[in-house]
Parts: structure tokens; C-alpha cells; sequence
């Protein structure tokens, strides 16, 4: 028996976890005697809230690394609140080191979470996040099961520092073959650079996907105020963890369930604020996942309706200069939520039981060259543009903040890569027919063909452009990019290649249009022309033919609905019916 997204995680005033700890029968002896192994009192059985806190800690995860000890400082926060906590670990999801993609494994880091949520005896949950994958994995999985949850992001590392200067982690590694190319560094340069771009514990400190994230679920309600930007090392990242685990205690009481806070409006706020960070386009597929979880009714439209107006106010890379840091320490992301008061759901619902507008009433700005007012943008109109055309039928995505303006509309040859080991092989061929007003298209690179939709869209210039001091053009994939990269690149082209989308009949010298203004992307071939290529055309071989990877590749859901899996949409409460004797 399924139980809905308004049931709560407590049954006619009893806490879910009495069904484990409050019974005086077999199976209540059961539950509580394996654990008093730990030395846990009896008071701990009896009528205090379980707090689960789900640990995304990995030395595989460097950006999550310091989450073993953030766990103990929820913990405090747990107990003196009168709550039990108990830390469970689930599948982490180290951004710079799984191979092929983290994004394969984000929905299997959905399961794990939400089976171990329901399969155990829990009240509420804390999910300890940081690295891109591993805040929307765990959030889904607890959308499936909607209990009480808070979420506490592990933060960014402290700015990056190269010769005097500030360097940002992951945006300067899409900028090392440019600057070995055309700027002459030396292999001691890079070293340095290597050293000094990741000096502290934390995610990446740029906008990229894991601050985009942790803004994500601020923005959302699902943490504490001004929770996204406190830096990793900060102390007050702890004390923000701490309260967190105080306050998850009282939203147990209160059955402040998950689904009482993910409205539409939540999910509006949600994309609206992302528009104004500049935040990273994976932000689409992850949000578009976790509606699909709660059962909120949201497409990829509704990024271009509500986000692409929105003014571009935080001047932070890959859009701007600044680091989160500096985010930070100009007042962080309540003072952005605070300027966008006029485009919000200001009485939207947030963990701590206030709006989002009551909580965000007297942020002051410190440095308004890194955060702008809604007055005075740095860039108008820069939410993200959804196109369609004949060549993405179903949708295709591009951040003008990190574009080219002067290829916002552009018309020109295709260079087609069939594969990424195809465009590694060729790219730099000083015979390659391609320059700056070329089109390079990358296929099978979407969540089947690859497979797991890997961030390999923008692509690194040929060699000889490079050299000629091409700095940007325009790039089209069936994949995503990082949240750290910036340029003219067009994602998430849906359908993709290795089902039979347009992409896949894309040949060298096609004529492609890119109208950004009027969200258009046009393969300039004839209409009898296109389905002579697609009776033509023969899908891949699949990738993989067995584990999860072929369950993966049988279930995995198109990128406009989120790259979820099929069979994973919606939610099936916390009810467990059957005991394990």
C-alpha cells in the first residue's frame, strides 16, 4: 500500500519511529538491543524524534570530504533539540574523478537515499550535500519518500590563489589548453596553478553546478537563511549546520513534510533566483527531477517563461570575475532574494516555518560590484533560453550570461563529431575544414548514447583557432556543461542522437541558424531531405548489456523531462507494512 505525499512522519501523534523503538514485544526488543551496542540510554528509545542524517562524506568526493565532521555538529544541534540522530551513508558522487559521469550514477544515489529513508526507522532527515550530483540525488530520493527534511550544503572552498591573483576551481581548467597554447605557460605554471586552485575544503567556488545547487535548495526553503555561500572552512558553516540539526527536530513536531514546502511557487522562486546567480544549466535537469519526485507539474518551458526576463545581479565566474567568497562577504544570497522581492512568491513556506520574503527583510549589500540591484544589472534579461527548431524538437538549452553576444545569432557550417573519442582524434588536425564561423556539433553524448549525459558541450577549440586568438564559438550537443564553463554553447538537445533525434542526421557542411532571440535552432535542409536521412539512419549499439548501466540505458528519461528514470517518478511515501521476522 502506497502511502501519498500528505501522509507525515508521524501516525495519529506517534512518531514513525515508535513502529521500530515503541513497541514491548519481540521485535520492539529487536530494534532497540542491537543498537544499544553504541551505549545509547534508554531515554533514547522512548518519544525522541530519529533524525537520519544522510552523509554524502567520501575520500572518493573531495569536494564533501569535511562532511564526516559536519555530521557530529548536526548531531549536536540533534540532541540538544531532544532528537536521536543517526548518520547513514549513501552512494557519493565525486564530480571530478567518477568516470564516465557522475550524472550515470545520479539516480542510482536517488535510490540508495530513498530506500534507506523508508526501509529505517526515521522521523526527519538532514542531508549533508556539497559536490554538483549530490544535493539533487539525495533530494530526490527524500522526495520520495517526503518526510521532514532539511538540507545542509557542505559550502564552497575559499577562492583559488596563482600568482597574486584569485583562480577559480573548475572554471581555469576549461582555460589550461589556451593558456599552455597562446600564453606561453610553462609546466611550472600549471603546477602552481594546480596547487593553489583548490586550497581548502569544499566544493567548487565558483557558480558552477554545486553552487548552483546549494543556492537551488535556499532558494527552494530548504535550508537555513543565508545558508548557500558561507565558505566550507567558515565557522559559522558550522553553527549553520548545528541550528540545522536543532531545527530538524522541530519540523518533525511541527510534520513539516517536504511536500508542505515544494509548492510551484517554491520551484518558481526557484528559477527565478537561479536567473539571477547566473547559475549553472544543469540546474534545469536537476529541478525538473526533483518536480518529478513531489508531483509539482513543471516543464522546460517554464525556465524560459519565468527565468529568461529575470536581470543577471551576481558578478561571480564563469559569468563575471568574483568567487563565492566574495559572494559571501557582499551579503551572500539573501540579499539577492531580498532585491528580487518584486518577482517572487514572497509568502512561499521555508524550513525554519517563515516566507522566504519574512526571512529576507534587512539583508544588507557590501559590495554592489559583486552583487548589482535589480535597477542597475549587469546583465538584462539573462535567465535560460529553451530553443526550439527542427533540430531540437523537443527543446535545447543556452545560458546567455556565459555566451558570446555576437553569436547569439549566427548561421553556419557544420563540423560534425560522431563521438568524443571521434572529436579528440580530429580536433586538432591542422587539416580540419573549420573555422571561427563554423558550427561544431558533438553527437552521442546525451543520457542513452554516452551514456549518462556527460559535461563535455563546450568543448575545447581546435588548436589552430585557438591560435589565431579565436576565443569563442558556437557548439551543439545531446550533453550537458559544467556549471564552471562559460561560451556560446547550445545543451541538452532533446532528442538525442543515439534515439534518432535530429542530431543524429547532422552532416559536415549542414547549415545550422541560431536565433536566440526568437529560441531557434534550425538545421537548413529540406523537409524530404530529413526523412530520407532518418529511414537511413541505424541506432548505436547500446553501451552496456548488463548492471546498472543497462538498467540505466533502458529506463533513462530524455533530458527535457530531467534524464530521470521512468520508473522512478513520483514517490512511494514511508509506509514499510512488513516487518523483516
Amino acid at each position: 500500500m502506497k502511502k501519498t505525499m500528505n501522509e507525515t512522519s508521524s501516525k495519529n501523534g506517534q512518531l514513525r519511529s515508535a513502529d521500530w523503538f515503541g513497541k514491548d514485544d519481540k521485535m520492539g526488543f529487536v530494534h532497540r538491543s542491537w543498537l544499544r551496542n553504541q551505549g545509547y540510554p534508554d531515554d533514547y528509545f522512548r518519544g525522541r524524534p530519529v533524525i537520519g542524517i544522510c552523509n554524502t562524506w567520501s575520500e572518493l568526493t573531495p569536494c564533501n570530504g569535511h562532511l564526516r565532521d559536519f555530521a557530529e555538529v548536526v548531531k549536536k544541534g540533534v540532541i540538544e533539540a531532544g532528537g536521536f540522530p543517526l548518520e547513514f551513508p549513501v552512494t557519493s558522487l565525486g564530480e571530478t574523478i567518477m568516470r564516465p559521469t557522475t550524472m550515470l550514477f545520479r539516480n542510482l544515489a536517488s535510490m540508495d537515499t530513498e530506500e534507506s529513508i523508508r526501509a529505517n526507522p526515521i522521523d526527519g532527515v538532514v542531508l549533508l550535500t556539497g559536490c554538483d550530483k549530490t544535493t539533487p540525488s539525495t533530494l530526490m530520493g527524500a522526495c520520495s519518500v517526503d518526510l521532514p527534511t532539511i538540507v545542509v550544503p557542505g559550502g564552497p572552498m575559499l577562492n583559488g590563489r596563482f600568482k597574486g591573483e584569485c583562480l577559480g576551481s573548475g572554471s581555469f581548467n576549461w582555460m589550461v589548453k589556451e593558456k599552455m597554447l597562446v600564453e606561453n605557460y610553462s609546466a611550472e605554471d600549471i603546477m602552481e596553478a594546480e596547487i593553489g586552485v583548490a586550497r581548502s575544503a569544499g566544493h567548487c567556488m565558483t557558480m558552477g553546478t554545486a553552487s548552483t545547487m546549494a543556492c537551488m535548495v535556499e532558494a527552494l526553503g530548504l535550508t537555513l537563511p543565508g545558508a548557500a555561500a558561507i565558505p566550507a572552512v567558515d565557522s559559522r558553516k558550522k553553527v549553520m549546520a548545528q541550528l540545522s540539526g536543532r531545527r530538524i527536530v522541530e519540523m518533525v513536531r511541527e510534520q513539516m513534510n517536504l511536500s508542505k514546502i515544494l509548492t510551484r511557487q517554491a520551484f518558481e522562486n526557484s528559477i527565478i533566483v537561479n536567473a539571477a546567480v547566473g547559475g549553472s544549466t544543469n540546474f534545469i535537469i536537476h529541478l525538473l527531477a526533483i518536480a518529478g519526485r513531489i508531483g509539482v507539474d513543471l516543464n522546460l518551458e517554464d525556465f524560459d517563461k519565468i527565468g529568461s526576463k529575470i536581470p543577471l545581479l551576481v558578478n561571480l565566474k564563469p559569468s563575471g570575475k568574483y568567487l563565492m567568497e566574495d559572494f559571501f562577504y557582499a551579503g551572500g544570497l539573501p540579499v539577492v532574494i531580498k532585491e528580487l522581492k518584486k518577482y517572487l512568491h514572497n509568502d512561499a513556506i521555508t524550513v525554519n516555518g517563515r516566507t522566504i520574503g519574512e526571512n529576507n527583510l534587512t539583508p544588507v549589500c557590501y559590495n554592489q560590484d559583486v552583487i548589482a540591484t535589480v535597477d542597475d544589472p549587469l546583465q538584462e534579461n539573462a535567465g535560460i533560453a529553451v530553443l526550439k527548431g527542427n533540430l531540437c524538437e523537443q527543446g535545447a538549452v543556452i545560458k546567455p550570461s556565459a555566451a558570446t553576444p555576437e553569436l547569439m545569432k549566427h548561421r553556419g557550417p557544420a563540423v560534425v563529431f560522431e563521438t568524443m573519442e571521434d572529436y579528440h582524434e580530429r580536433v586538432d588536425d591542422p587539416n580540419l575544414n573549420i573555422d571561427e564561423n563554423s558550427v561544431i556539433v558533438l553527437k552521442n553524448v546525451g543520457p542513452v548514447g554516452y551514456p549518462g549525459m556527460p559535461e563535455v558541450g563546450n568543448v575545447d577549440l581546435p588548436e589552430k583557432l585557438l591560435r589565431k586568438g579565436v576565443k569563442d564559438m558556437i557548439r551543439i550537443s545531446d550533453g550537458r556543461m559544467s556549471g564552471t564553463a562559460a561560451g556560446t554553447v547550445v545543451l541538452h538537445v532533446s532528442p538525442e542522437s543515439a534515439v534518432g533525434g535530429t542530431l543524429a542526421l547532422v552532416k559536415d557542411g549542414d547549415m545550422i541558424e541560431l536565433d536566440v532571440e526568437k529560441r531557434k535552432l534550425h538545421l537548413d535542409i529540406s523537409d524530404e531531405e530529413l526523412q530520407r536521412r532518418k529511414a537511413e539512419w541505424t541506432a548505436p549499439t547500446p553501451m552496456a548489456d548488463r548492471g546498472y548501466v543497462k538498467f540505466y540505458i533502458d529506463h533513462v528519461q530524455q533530458a527535457h523531462l530531467g534524464a530521470d528514470l521512468d520508473i522512478l517518478q513520483g514517490g512511494s511515501g514511508s509506509e514499510v507494512t512488513r516487518d523483516l521476522h
